[in-house]
C-alpha cells in the first residue's frame, strides 16, 4: 500500500515562493507516474505537474516557467518547487502516485495561500 504525505504549503506574498514536498512510503522507482494537483474552493482538481518514473517531468500551461517537479530518489520523495506565485495559485495541493501494482493514491493535500 502507498502511502503519500505531503508538507510545505503556507502563506505567501504573491512572487514568492514555496516548495512542497511528497514522501512516498514505498520507492518512488515503483511508482509508474507521480504527480501534483491542486484544487482551489469551488473548482475541480487539476494537474500541476507531473514526473514519471523514468525521471521525465510535464507541466501544465499553469505551471510552465514558474513550477519545477523534482525527486530524490533516495528519500522517497518528490518535489514541487513554485516561484512567482500568484493569488490565483491558491489552492489545496495533492501529490498523487499512479502505480500498476497499488493503484491511484493520493495524499492528504497541503494548502497553499498566496496573498498579501
Amino acid at each position: 500500500q502507498v502511502q503519500l504525505v505531503e508538507s510545505g504549503g503556507g502563506l505567501v506574498q504573491p512572487g514568492g515562493s514555496l516548495t512542497l514536498s511528497c514522501v512516498s512510503s514505498v520507492s518512488i522507482l515503483s511508482i509508474a507516474t507521480m504527480g501534483w494537483h491542486r484544487q482551489a474552493p469551488g473548482k475541480q482538481r487539476e494537474l500541476v505537474a507531473s514526473i514519471i518514473s523514468g525521471g521525465s517531468a510535464y507541466y501544465t500551461d499553469s505551471a510552465k516557467g514558474r513550477f519545477t517537479i523534482s525527486r530524490d530518489i533516495a528519500k522517497n520523495t518528490v518535489y514541487l518547487q513554485m516561484n512567482s506565485l500568484k493569488p490565483e495559485d491558491t489552492a489545496v495541493y495533492y501529490c498523487n502516485a499512479d502505480s500498476s501494482r497499488w493503484g491511484i493514491r493520493w495524499g492528504q493535500g497541503t494548502q497553499v495561500t498566496v496573498s498579501s
